[in-house]
C-alpha cells in the first residue's frame, strides 16, 4: 500500500514539475527567444580586416585623458590604420585633444573632428563668432565637423522652435567649411520606423520596446520626411562642401532611393555606421549597389566597441551564410556575407576617404597592405 502511494506521489509530483516547465515556456518573453541555428554552414570568422581601414565614424568623449597607446593597440589587432573621433567639441577642449595626440605621436593615426553649438543661434554674433570657431579649430588640427542628430531635431531657439539644421543662420558655416576643404559629417533624424505606429507591424517592434525613448511621433519633433528633406536640402544648397551622410542617410532598406539621392547629389557621400545589418539581410542586391557607388562610400561604425568590428568584416569579406547580428533587439534577423571584390573594398576602407579628408594619403594604407 505505502508504495502504491509513494508511486501515486511521484507521479502527481512529475506532471506538475512538467506543467510548471511548460507553463514557464509558454509564459516566456519575445525577446527571450534567440535559439541557436541548427544549420551547419561554412563560416569565417573575421577579427581582422582584410585590408587596413580607416572608421570614419567613432567617438571617444574624453580622448584629452585618454590611453592612446591602448587604443592604438586595439586599432592594429582590427588593423585599423586611422580612426576618426567626431567628437572634438571645438574651441580649447579640441586644442586638448590634438595636442595629446600630438604629444602621443599619433597625429597620423587618430583624426578629429569639430563640433558646433546652434542653441545660441539667436546670438547676435552667433554666426560670426561659429565661423570663426571653425578657423580656429581647423588651424589647430580639426579635419571636418560632425553635425549630431539633435542638431536639426531637439535643438530649440530662445523661443522654443526646433532649429532647422538649413536654416540660412547656419549657411556660412558650411560655406566656410567648402572653403577649408573639410568634409561634415551629419546625422539626421533616425529610422523611419521610429515615427511608424509601435505595433505588430513595425520592424522595429523590439528595439522600441527595449528602448522606447526612441519612439517618434508625427510631431515629435517633426515627421521624418520633413527633417530627412531639410538635410538635402542643406546639402543641395552647398554644392562646395562635402557631406558624409551618416548611416548611409538611413536609406540602407531603400537603396533604390539612395541611389537615387547619390545620383542628384554629387557632394554627398555615405557611410555604413550601424546600418551592417540592413546590408547584411540582402546581400546580392546590396553588393550590386556598392559596386555600382564604389567611389561614395565610406566605412563607419559609431558606437566603439572592438568585437564588434568582427561582424562588420564578415559581412563586408566573406559569403559566409546566415549569422546572427550582435544586438538582437537592433535586428533579429540572420545576415549574409557581401564578399565584395578587393578593389570596392580598398575604396571603402580607405581610398574614397583620403579623397575627401585633409591630411590623407593613399599611399599611407597601401604600404601596410
Amino acid at each position: 500500500m505505502k508504495y502504491t502511494f509513494l508511486l501515486v506521489f511521484l507521479i502527481v509530483l512529475s506532471c506538475e514539475t512538467t506543467g510548471q516547465e511548460e507553463e514557464k515556456t509558454l509564459q516566456m518573453d519575445f525577446e527571450n527567444y534567440n535559439p541557436p541555428s541548427t544549420l551547419v554552414v561554412p563560416e569565417n570568422l573575421t577579427s581582422q580586416a582584410k585590408f587596413p581601414f580607416l572608421d570614419v565614424h567613432s567617438h571617444h568623449w574624453r580622448m584629452a585623458e585618454q590611453d592612446l597607446d591602448k587604443l592604438i593597440r586595439e586599432m592594429d589587432s582590427l588593423n585599423m590604420q586611422v580612426i576618426v573621433n567626431l567628437s572634438g567639441r571645438g574651441g580649447k577642449a579640441l586644442k586638448d585633444i590634438t595636442d595629446h595626440i600630438q604629444e602621443s605621436g599619433y597625429d597620423n593615426r587618430i583624426l578629429v573632428f569639430t563640433n558646433i553649438n546652434i542653441r545660441s543661434i539667436d546670438d547676435p554674433d552667433w554666426t560670426a563668432e561659429t565661423v570663426k570657431q571653425i578657423e580656429y579649430d581647423v588651424a589647430n588640427g580639426a579635419r571636418g565637423l560632425k553635425i549630431y542628430k539633435s542638431q536639426g531635431m531637439t535643438n530649440t531657439d530662445t523661443k522654443g522652435n526646433r532649429i532647422k539644421i538649413n536654416d540660412p543662420r547656419i549657411s556660412p558655416v558650411f560655406q566656410k567649411c567648402g572653403e577649408l576643404g573639410i568634409p561634415v559629417l551629419i546625422h539626421s533624424a533616425d529610422p523611419k520606423s521610429f515615427w511608424e505606429p509601435h505595433d505588430e507591424n513595425n520592424e522595429r517592434w523590439l528595439e522600441l520596446k527595449v528602448r522606447p525613448n526612441r519612439k517618434r511621433g508625427p510631431d515629435n519633433p517633426a515627421s521624418w520626411e520633413t527633417i530627412i528633406g531639410e538635410q538635402h536640402d542643406l546639402f543641395r544648397s552647398h554644392p562646395n562642401t562635402t557631406f558624409i551622410n551618416a548611416h548611409f542617410g538611413w536609406y540602407a532598406n531603400n537603396l533604390d532611393r539612395l541611389g537615387e539621392l547619390l545620383e542628384e547629389i554629387p557632394n554627398m557621400y555615405i557611410e555604413c555606421g550601424a546600418i551592417i545589418a540592413e546590408l547584411g539581410r540582402q546581400p546580392r542586391y546590396a553588393k550590386q549597389f556598392l559596386t555600382k557607388y564604389q567611389d561614395r562610400i565610406l566605412f563607419g561604425k559609431d558606437a566603439y566597441n572592438p568585437k564588434e568590428y568582427h561582424t562588420y568584416f564578415r559581412v563586408l569579406e566573406t559569403d559566409d551564410e546566415y549569422f546572427p547580428y550582435y544586438k538582437k533587439y537592433h535586428a533579429f534577423w540572420r545576415m549574409y556575407g557581401l564578399d565584395l571584390p578587393d578593389e570596392v573594398l580598398k575604396k571603402m576602407y580607405y581610398k574614397n576617404a583620403a579623397k575627401i579628408i585633409p591630411g590623407l594619403s593613399v599611399s599611407m594604407f597601401e604600404r601596410l597592405n
